[in-house]
């Protein structure tokens, strides 16, 4: 499970010198059981087989090259992992907000037949809101410390594994926090926050490192002319390869997510024992699948964060060039090593990188400026907030736990990403026309703020029929307690801001991935993640006014500033889309610079032997809470 670079053995590809005919057996090898080495051509030379002109590159279609079966099982472990994490994240609000229902069994579920909703604690919604907030911003605030631990000390999947053990203290927990003798005493408060916020480490430990180590696995880093059986010559696209495994990626979290209606429908049906025993169930696999796994996989070791590299070439720029040419062209230039010998610098400023570094600073500085508008669509996807838990509250369940209704999120998702992934892009590339990751971003931003509107009409009108007026989401017990209006007129919101997901967060996993220097993927993917941290402590800052009578206003203050911002963001960023596809050349710039001969880096005799898919600036790829 180690990720250091061996000394010897079949496993990995030998620290030793290795000659050209050994790589040229190299190239052609695919990842298999024993670590195999893959080295693309592309790492060695600029030209290679099959290498598409020009011409080809503008007129010939382009396919997603051959995923391996190995990627799909780290699908699949991102699954029981999601799963077990979302079985348990909508419980929260009502298991911290509502009392023990009167009347019920003891286990926390309502009267058969009646409109209440599960409880426990009875601490009320400021409280539950301040809970499920900080749970969830910790799980996606924490991933820029253990992302950073993963690149410079641990690797990606030791930690990973860590992170799993971590989960499955938190979920016995969480099961003994459901035992009746507890809930009936009140004593049940010490076990449960002990389990969520244990939970949300572990989930901050696992979640910045999956998605790179999956990107790790793809073998098509390179365009190449390739021929079909049809006869029809295409280009195998590592854009498009790596597209369409981060959306079958993204389809298994949202997969995932979906086993919360398992749980709901256990905690108003027959308590929480069971709704917090079906997520364990859930996660039990993962310990089996990741042994199964670590002598598969094709690992990359720690190699020593560039974290402080960064820091040096930031300084550098800010002190030729002040903070006035922050976003102006030639800002990054100036730290380039080439630049500050061209001025006469070099003793002054003392650098150990190389240009095309500089350059991967820049453009990962540029992706940390488009996640800076993922919180809004967070916001306008699943309301500011619980306040969406709150509506849930105040309309006609007959019968539906008011939770379950959240996950129409994950099942338009479900439904939607095979036909994006087998259907409307690949007839896009048919017909030539690029849709680029920040036409999809746009899309998926917009789509959320119409989400946020839906939000705030329900909310509305919740308020107008309930029997409390503004106050129906405060355990109002006048009359049926509920507006006249079905919980399944969430289901549109709901859907139409799970569906922006795919628009919004698939780019943002290759955009992380793909614009990071080689040892700070993980770091980068980690602040991906800390937008959504973001949004939390936007939702948590909140917690005094997410109650009513202010809810309409929580809804649609959220959409006014999600159309302000998508209009922000497409003029911001709309050139990415015409830039060309380039791809990283950068191999180990370490090696090359005198007195860092000892980091462990990437290179063509360590275990680093699989140059992952870069992603372009125009990557047409998918994250949200469901990452």
């Amino acid at each position: 499970m180690a990720e250091k670079p061996p000394s010897s053995g079949a496993d990995s590809i030998a620290a030793q010198s290795v000659n050209a005919g050994d790589l040229e057996k190299q190239r052609n090898t695919p990842p298999g059981d024993s670590h195999a080495p893959y080295l693309d051509p592309s790492v060695m030379e600029e030209d290679y087989e099959g290498k598409p002109t020009e011409e080809e590159l503008a007129v010939l279609r382009r396919v997603p090259g051959k995923i391996p079966i190995i990627a799909y099982l780290i699908c699949i472990v991102e699954f029981c992992e999601r799963a077990s994490y979302y079985g348990v994240q909508p419980l929260i609000s009502n298991y911290v907000n509502r009392p023990l229902p009167e009347g019920g069994n003891g286990w926390g579920a309502p009267p058969r037949g009646s409109q209440a909703t599960g409880g426990a604690l009875g601490m009320g919604t400021v409280v539950a809101n301040a809970v499920t907030q900080s749970f969830s911003m910790l799980a996606y605030a924490l991933p820029l410390l253990f992302g950073w631990i993963a690149d410079a000390k641990t690797g990606r999947f030791k930690l990973i594994c860590w992170g799993v053990a971590v989960f499955g203290v938190a979920h016995v927990l969480m099961v003994a926090a459901g035992s009746k003798d507890l809930l009936l005493k009140g004593t049940a408060k010490a076990p449960y926050f002990l389990s969520v916020y244990i939970l949300s480490i572990g989930a901050a430990m696992f979640k910045p490192n999956v998605s790179p180590l999956l990107l790790d696995q793809v073998t098509t880093t390179v365009p190449r002319v390739i021929t079909l059986k049809t006869g029809e010559r295409v280009i195998e696209d590592p854009e498009s390869t790596t597209e369409r495994v981060m959306l079958w990626f993204y389809l298994m979290i949202n997969i995932g997510g979906f086993m919360g209606v398992a749980t709901a429908y256990s905690e108003k049906y027959v308590g929480w024992w069971l709704a917090f025993l079906i997520p364990l169930i859930l996660y039990m696999p993962l310990p089996i699948l990741l042994w199964f796994l670590h002598k598969r996989i094709v690992l990359h070791p720690p190699g020593g964060s560039d974290l402080p590299n960064v820091f040096r070439i930031l300084g550098i720029c800010f002190r030729r060039g002040g903070i006035k040419r922050i976003g102006r062209h030639g800002f990054w230039d100036l730290a380039k090593p080439s630049n500050i010998a061209a001025a006469g610098l070099s003793g002054r400023f003392k650098t150990q990188w190389n240009d095309e570094f500089v350059e991967d600073v820049r453009r990962t500085f540029q992706a940390t400026g488009i996640f800076c508008f993922f919180p809004i669509q967070y916001l306008n996807d699943n309301g500011i907030g619980a306040a969406a838990s709150f509506l849930s509250t105040m309309l006609e369940t007959n019968g539906v736990p008011n939770d379950v209704i959240s996950n129409f999120n994950s099942l338009s998702i479900i439904a939607t990403a095979p036909v994006l992934n087998y259907g409307l892009y690949p007839l896009l590339r048919k017909l030539n026309v690029h849709y680029g990751p920040v036409a999809r971003i746009t899309t998926g931003l917009a789509m959320s703020t119409l989400g946020g509107v839906g939000y705030t009409l329900l909310n509305h009108y919740a308020y107008q029929q309930s029997p409390c007026g503004e106050y129906g989401s405060s355990d109002c017990r006048v009359g049926t307690g509920v507006a006249p209006i079905s919980i399944w007129w969430m289901a549109i919101p709901y859907a139409i801001g799970g569906i922006s997901e795919l628009f919004v967060n698939v780019p943002a996993y290759g955009i992380a991935y793909s614009r990071a220097p080689i040892n700070m993927r993980g770091l980068v993917s980690a602040l991906n993640l800390f937008n959504t941290a973001i949004a939390y402590a936007i939702g948590l800052a909140c917690s005094t006014v997410i109650t009513d009578p202010h809810l309409t206003w929580d809804f649609g203050g959220a959409a006014i500033a999600g159309g302000i911002m998508t209009v922000i963001f497409y003029f911001t960023f709309r050139h990415i889309d015409k830039e060309e596809y380039v791809l990283s050349k950068n191999k180990d710039y370490h090696l090359e610079m005198e007195g860092t001969r000892n980091v462990v880096g990437e290179n063509e005799t360590n275990k680093t032997i699989n140059r992952s898919a870069p992603i372009a600036d125009n990557e047409e790829m998918m994250i949200s809470q469901k990452q």
